[in-house]
């Protein structure tokens, strides 16, 4: 069944909605209800919509949101790694550091040793 232009423009507007809203909302908790409410759709259906427009699930999208962040925050070199693994979600350094070189191919320590354009480079790229 196809969908009329002026539906996927609407679902991919909502979309955006959702994609706005986790990053104004990175901190807080995101359950897969409050977005759904955020797009207006079921919980299912926005699993789907999501994930065939944006290329991946909504969790592996907040979880890459909250990992560009922490790198971003890494490049500054202000704050501490375990400070910066919290922030962004994980509950130890050990699996912030796995999270983050399996998206970025290196240690937290290591991407902090990078100089900033390489390191925006990668963050770029990741």
């Amino acid at each position: 069944m196809a969908i009329d232009s002026r539906r996927l423009r609407g679902h991919l507007d909502r979309i955006d909605e959702v994609k706005r809203y986790v990053r104004e909302h990175i901190d807080e908790a995101l359950d897969r209800k409050a977005l759904a409410a955020v797009a207006g759709f079921s919980v299912p259906y926005l699993h789907g919509i999501f994930t065939a427009s944006v290329g991946e699930n909504i969790a592996g999208y907040v979880r890459r949101v909250r990992l560009e962040r922490a790198g971003r925050k890494l490049r500054m070199g202000a704050l501490d790694i375990t400070e910066i693994a919290l922030a962004a979600g994980y509950d130890s350094h050990a699996a912030f550091g796995r999270a983050f070189r399996q998206r970025y191919g290196l240690s937290p320590s290591q991407f902090r040793q990078l100089g900033c354009r390489a390191a925006t480079q990668l963050l770029r790229e990741g």
